[in-house]
């Protein structure tokens, strides 16, 4: 059965001058038009497409990405507000509907939102949602700690930012352990910090552990190589100058070239640091 709302590889059954007809299972037919369909495709070749319901409701299929599938957060701007709600342009022909129940506030045309991307149960409609937090896991945490996940910037508070981690649980990055510019609605990639008692995950943008400093070490050597092995830059720099040359906490980095310094890999001195010979 062809999952409505997702990427994924269907088979071509039959092809025709509108377009290729693929197997969706029990969901039957499914037409790819003719505009999407690959050069010399024949029938019993797969191809990896997204299916979603047209504005008659009938299953269709694309060779085009959308900005966000069924179960994912994304940042989308909206096109126009009608009487059933808000259209936001997803990147396909057909814009994706925030009904006006699932709206915060009103949503004002040529802004961007962040939203949830959902399939609406009665009607089988791909539908989005502003209420994020009506769509975050209530599960218990099965991350480990130091795990690389994915996340998504959802809310900046006082103390740093509200994240949404693999598109399933809430977290938070502290911003006295943030070192460079995030914006809302970014994506990128952290690691699972700790996994508190009340399950609330604290989450980190820096690899923890050896392995973290063992990046930054590398980034570090990099850099001296860049500006021909030496830089007026050393432990007593400021932060701010480190973060802007480095990436990296003053913290993180007295560290970093504590280490290269104790493998002979740099030399320091009161001008600064420089690769050994």
């Amino acid at each position: 059965m062809a999952e409505i709302g997702k990427t994924q590889k269907l088979t071509i059954k039959r092809t025709r001058n509108y377009g290729a007809h693929l197997d969706g299972g029990k969901s039957g037919d499914i037409l790819l038009p003719s505009r999407y369909v690959p050069q010399k495709c024949q029938p019993g070749d797969k191809i990896e497409v997204f299916v979603y319901a047209d504005r008659e409701d009938r299953l269709r299929a694309t060779t085009k990405r959308p900005f966000a599938e069924v179960g994912q957060f994304s940042k989308l701007r909206v096109k126009a507000n009608t009487a059933a709600g808000t259209y936001l342009d997803w990147g396909l022909e057909k814009d994706l509907l925030v009904p006006k129940s699932e709206q915060k506030d009103r949503m004002v045309e040529g802004k961007a939102y962040l939203v949830f991307v959902f399939l609406d149960e009665k009607s089988k409609r791909i539908t989005a949602s502003a209420l994020l937090d009506n769509f975050l896991s209530t599960q218990p945490p099965s991350y480990k700690e130091g795990e690389e996940v994915d996340l998504f910037i959802h809310e900046k508070i006082d103390r740093g930012y509200k994240v949404i981690i693999n598109h399933s649980h809430g977290g938070m990055i502290y911003k006295n352990e943030i070192f460079k510019k995030i914006v809302i609605g970014q994506r990128l990639k952290g690691y699972i910090k700790k996994i508190r008692d009340d399950l609330k995950i604290d989450v980190s943008l820096q690899k923890p552990g050896h392995q973290g400093f063992d990046d930054i070490s590398q980034a570090i050597l990099k850099i001296l190589k860049e500006h021909g092995g030496k830089m007026r830059v050393t432990d007593k720099s400021p932060p701010e100058e480190i973060y802007a040359l480095f990436g990296v906490s003053k913290k993180s980095f007295k560290k970093a070239i504590g280490g290269l310094y104790k493998k002979r890999r740099i030399t320091i001195d009161s001008n600064g640091i420089r690769l050994s010979k």
